[in-house]
């Protein structure tokens, strides 16, 4: 027999083509395209050649491919049907599929170390994504020759663009499911970040755990670190007196010694279980391989794709536990905040297809930690603000104790000591009222309940009997149960929160309050009003610029102050309103704890309207609303109807409330000439105090009221002032009650004397500046 060979056989097959039908029907069933259509064979009967049958098998098998390509379920299933045939048609005993990774895109000989197998002959060639390799097909090993051949590697690159489809097809899926899992990882993880403010621990258990089906992970761990950056000087001695040595261990690129104070373990595979370990010892599985703190040491991104065979990490190589779980693949990632300050370590272990974690995984976690990592920002302002808000509840406590009636204060009134031999909380509550009603001044000695009332006789301490008094008048000490104790601590404290400045001070606010009183009471508009109201209107007006600070809300703005960056208009009315109720926050001090949770609420409203309308800028916009309400009363000739003409409209009684307070701020000016002229004096001192401020402090020139350079425009101020606001008020006034009227008066009798004495002023002036001009005359004749 002759040597056979490749020609011969093929000129063989050639000239007998039912032999290569037959043995393609025995080894791969071939088929003509038509019938692969409906599914049915078609045996060739006379076939012209080989060429043709190999023709119709590649046929079959690219249709076969078509299909898989359909439904494709399986990458892996797909590929190894892709490579059996190649591996097939090329002759090569293995046919091998190399997924490219971007930190491992070049050949490894790690599975012929692992497998014995030995590398002869290799045909490879690039999967590619436009200029990006995927993978690696390779045939290795030609069966019956040393190398592979030129047709075998035309063959090999013609079976590939299926290969190439295929791979294509799943990357752009797996693409698909990998922005799916970042978009739903960004959008639960923030919708938990925002739920969650309180601390660190809970906003990042809340987040992670709610993520935790797009992880793809078995299981995953978050260590905490402490963030305490400086030790105690105490700590610091045994190192300074060479007692201990220096620590020389793992810190943070920030310098803070890597200290895990929490960890945070998600079991995911099996039944899904949550353990917190706080304060965790450097052995527990979570930390004992060394990764975590190599990640907040260095702040890298670390994956290991088989990680118990690492040499650098020492990961635990049995089960951990009765489920025989085991570490496979990690990927640690540092979280860390805007400040760049590494707060935590997170760890994953296992994806759960078994694969490596990739590049993808580990954006998708990286955008996570970063995510966390921010949104620490949101638990350091609310640490921040808890820490003001202790701080503030500190500041008050001191301000408290240094302004709150004191014992010894509240006996210099209520001196049950002294009558009974008892404390007040001792004492029985109608001998208490009846003790302190008897230590309180008579309202007609001290004329109480009139207009012209000045407070200059009278001294500071006596004021605040005097204030006492009003509520006893008003009738509500008994009917709203105030406790007398209460009742004598809060005038008191009221006296003490006021500063010694030189106008708004406690003088200042008692006379408002004595002529809300008056107003209520001899200008007969208590009638509109129920006894709470009166209440506490009266209670709000002596509490009106308590803690004023001698500058008004302009100064305010101007120097920046806390109170300027804490409220936005009305300053300093917003700052007296805040005190009075932080006064009425002390049980002890609260007069109206006997009310009802609605009645109390009406209480601080009315404190609100009446405190803020003592704003002088708001006064402009209420005047025409009030003088329609008195335009309305003065032409209802009935009484009655006057009454429910306001008592039963709200806004009503606000607008004639708020105007009250007005009349009762500005009433130094209706005083009698001899009281007026010295306080106008001291409302003038203050101001000029201000105005030094503003040229020394902020470099300012004052406007001629503040400027005390210009002390002798002083009565024409006054006349300006009368005119241009407080005729207005008190005109209105005394229309709408005639019991209203000496307060006009009063008011027409001081501008008279202030007209006389800026005309004495002007007068002087213009005497001065025709002496001036006689004088620059004379210079020029004689020049």
């Amino acid at each position: 027999m002759g040597e056979l060979n490749k020609e011969a056989v093929e000129k063989y097959l050639e000239n007998n083509p039912q032999v290569a039908k037959e043995y393609f029907d025995k080894k791969l069933r071939a088929e003509v395209l038509g019938a692969a259509f409906t599914d049915s064979k078609l045996d060739i009967k006379e076939a012209a050649s080989m060429k043709e049958i190999t023709q119709i098998y590649e046929s079959s098998f690219i249709f076969e491919m078509i299909k898989e390509l359909q439904n494709l379920t399986s990458v892996e299933k797909t590929v190894h049907k892709v490579l059996q045939r190649i591996a097939a048609l090329v002759r090569a005993d293995k046919c091998s599929l190399f997924m490219c990774r971007s930190r491992n895109n070049h050949f490894s000989d790690f599975v012929d170390k692992q497998t014995g197998y030995t590398t002869k002959s290799m045909l490879a060639s690039p999967i590619m994504n436009g200029k990006e390799p995927m993978a690696v097909i390779m045939a290795i090993n030609k069966k019956d020759a040393p190398e592979f051949s030129k047709a075998d590697e035309e063959l090999f690159i013609k079976y590939l663009n299926f290969v190439n489809i295929i791979l294509l097809q799943n990357y752009t899926a797996y693409l698909y499911n990998v922005e799916s899992r970042r978009s739903q990882v960004l959008l639960w993880s923030a919708s938990k970040v925002f739920e969650e403010l309180t601390d660190i621990e809970r906003q990042f258990h809340k987040a992670l755990y709610t993520v935790r089906i797009y992880l793809n992970c078995e299981r995953y761990s978050v260590g905490l670190l402490d963030m305490t950056k400086e030790k105690e000087f105490y700590d610091e001695w045994p190192v300074k007196l060479g007692d201990a040595e220096p620590y020389k261990g793992p810190k943070t690129p920030d310098g803070r010694v890597v200290v895990f104070y929490k960890l945070i373990d998600y079991i995911l595979h099996g039944t899904e279980e949550i353990k917190v370990i706080p304060a965790p010892t450097p052995d527990h599985w979570c930390l004992v391989s060394g990764l975590p703190t190599y990640v907040a040491e260095n702040g890298f991104i670390c994956n290991m794709m088989n990680a118990p065979a690492d040499d650098y990490f020492t990961f635990q190589k049995e089960a951990f536990d009765e489920t025989g779980w085991k570490v496979k693949n990690v990927l640690s990632l540092p979280i860390v905040n805007k400040k760049e300050e590494i707060v935590g370590v997170a760890t994953f272990y296992n994806r759960k297809d078994g694969k490596p974690f990739d590049e993808y995984d580990e954006q998708i976690t990286e955008a996570l930690t970063q995510f966390l990592g921010w949104s620490v920002l949101n638990t350091d302002t609310y640490d921040k603000m808890n820490k003001l808000e202790n701080r503030k509840d500190i500041a008050q406590e001191m301000l408290m104790y240094q302004s709150k009636c004191t014992n010894n204060e509240l006996q210099s009134i209520l001196n049950t000591k002294e009558k009974f031999k008892k404390e007040p909380e001792d004492c029985d509550a109608k001998e208490l009222v009846k003790l302190l009603k008897s230590n309180l001044p008579d309202p007609k000695d001290v004329e109480l309940l009139e207009f012209h009332f000045s407070d200059f006789p009278v001294s500071e301490f006596d004021l605040i009997k005097c204030g006492i008094q009003c509520f006893f008048v008003l009738n509500v000490v008994d009917k709203f149960k105030v406790p007398a104790e209460v009742l004598t601590r809060w005038m008191y404290t009221v006296r003490k929160g006021y500063r010694d400045i030189t106008y708004h001070n406690w003088r200042h606010g008692f006379n408002v309050g004595q002529t809300m009183f008056t107003l209520l009471m001899t200008g007969r508009i208590k009638k509109y009003y129920s006894d709470l109201e009166a209440f506490a209107m009266v209670a709000a007006a002596f509490c009106h610029d308590i803690d004023h600070r001698g500058t008004n809300n302009l100064y305010q703005m101007k120097s920046a102050s806390p109170l300027a960056k804490l409220h936005g208009s009305s300053i300093l009315e917003r700052h007296h309103l805040e005190y009075s109720k932080t006064l009425l926050a002390d049980e002890s001090l609260n007069i109206f704890q006997n009310l009802q949770k609605r009645q109390f609420e009406t209480v601080i409203h009315l404190f609100e309207v009446a405190i803020i309308a003592t704003d002088l800028a708001l006064y402009f916009k209420k005047r025409t609303m009030f003088q329609k309400i008195v335009d309305a009363t003065e032409k209802m000739e009935k009484e009655e109807d006057q009454i429910n003409h306001i008592s039963n409209n709200p806004t009503r009684k606000e607008i004639v409330m708020a105007m009250m307070m007005t009349g009762c701020d500005l009433s130094a000016i209706t005083k009698p000439w001899e009281v007026q002229s010295k306080v106008a004096l001291m409302v003038a001192n203050e101001f000029w105090e201000q105005g030094d401020l503003e040229r020394t402090v902020l470099e300012q020139q004052p406007i001629p009221m503040m400027d005390r350079n210009k002390a002798e425009e002083l009565p024409k101020l006054q006349v300006g002032f009368i005119d241009f606001v407080c005729t207005f008020v008190y005109k209105e006034f005394a229309r709408f009650h005639k019991e209203i009227t000496p307060m006009f008066d009063g008011l027409q009798n001081n501008r008279v004397h202030w007209k006389a004495l800026a005309d004495v002023h002007e007068e002087k002036v213009k005497a001065i500046e025709e002496e001036k001009k006689k004088q620059e005359e004379a210079a020029k004749k004689g020049y």
